[in-house]
């Protein structure tokens, strides 16, 4: 048996920080991962056909069952370990969320909305955590171009 080798655009990936506020407190949608059920949000390969954002978006609605608007600008981005050892570089934008459905392609996932303070108790990657961290900032910074 070979070794696996992933296409070269699949070192490319794209995520959301879904974000809603609930009586004026920041809340994040997390969902747990593939395997190891850690609290993660929304990723996945960058589309070769689709933009970061779009790509994104696509990803939110299939693992989450999440709608919204996306950045226009990343928040920030990561490194992260896949397919033997291979490095991906994941691109993260905050997504306001508009609708959740009921039913979304990965229901084996659970999903939670998290007041934000408790998002240090809950991510365990701590690049992650870091990226979502900004998210305060990144909404006060400047006013957001939304796609």
């Amino acid at each position: 048996m070979g070794k696996v080798i992933a296409p070269s655009y699949s070192h490319k990936q794209s995520a959301v920080v879904p974000y809603r506020k609930n009586g004026g407190i920041l809340e994040v949608l997390l969902i747990t991962s593939r395997r190891k059920k850690q609290w993660i949000i929304p990723k996945g390969i960058k589309e070769p056909h689709l933009s970061p954002q779009h790509s994104a978006a696509k990803e939110a609605f299939e693992e989450a069952g999440l709608v919204g608007k996306v950045s226009h600008l990343p928040i920030g981005s990561y490194k992260h370990q896949r397919w033997c050892n291979t490095t991906c570089t994941v691109k993260v934008y905050c997504m306001k969320v508009q609708k959740m459905h009921d039913k979304w392609d990965e229901p084996w996932r659970k999903r939670k909305w998290v007041p934000f303070h408790t998002l240090p108790d809950r991510i365990q990657k701590p690049e992650l955590l870091r990226v979502v961290l900004k998210l305060p900032d990144f909404l006060q910074d400047k006013p957001i171009k939304w796609i």
